[in-house]
């Protein structure tokens, strides 16, 4: 497979609770109040984010609509259905086409913690990648000091595939990569 078809959903994504959109220009406030919080980016590959940045960006790669090419990745913001209030987004990489292969990613403000939004989230861009776009691997990289990341990706049926010690110098420090992985073979969506 060294061709891609555009990656390119119907949304939105409805979940049992949740559903699941490109961002907009609109939800600068929302993605303001978590994507700009330091303990919220703490573990996550950016710095807070400033209300000039998130502009800049939702003009570019978190406001893609669909995969195009190999790199790209596909951000949905994660709105509850019962108040169309955006709690969180979740995104999907294409890391290699050739070998089928991507990765998830996730943030979500800490309001929303503890309820399962990030796990029905998750699972509903697993679905995305191994259903739709025919993805044979998808991972998960993180911190090794973020549990809670390391928790979503064990419920999420993610098994750990390595522990890379003091591999990457972050905001600072050496720290330790975690990485989690699923094959399509594994997937089991009632499962997980």
């Amino acid at each position: 497979m060294d061709t891609l078809p555009r990656m390119a959903p119907t949304f939105p994504i409805v979940t049992e609770r949740l559903e699941l959109r490109p961002l907009t220009l609109s939800d600068m406030p929302a993605l303001l109040s978590y994507r700009g919080r330091a303990d919220v980016c703490r573990y996550l590959p950016f710095e807070p984010m400033t209300e000039d940045v998130l502009r800049a960006r939702l003009t570019s790669d978190l406001g893609r609509t669909a995969i195009d090419a190999e790199g790209q990745g596909l951000t949905l913001g994660v709105r509850l259905q019962a108040t169309g209030v955006l709690i969180g987004d979740v995104v999907l990489f294409l890391r290699s086409v050739t070998h089928r292969t991507g990765e998830l990613g996730y943030v979500f403000a800490p309001a929303a913690a503890g309820q399962g939004y990030a796990t029905e989230a998750s699972r509903a861009m697993l679905a995305l990648a191994f259903e739709q776009f025919g993805l044979h691997r998808v991972i998960a990289r993180l911190d090794a000091r973020n549990a809670s990341s390391a928790r979503l990706a064990a419920r999420l049926g993610l098994r750990l595939e390595a522990h890379f010690v003091a591999d990457e110098w972050f905001k600072g420090e050496w720290s330790d990569t975690l990485v989690y992985a699923m094959l399509a073979t594994e997937w089991a969506p009632d499962l997980t």
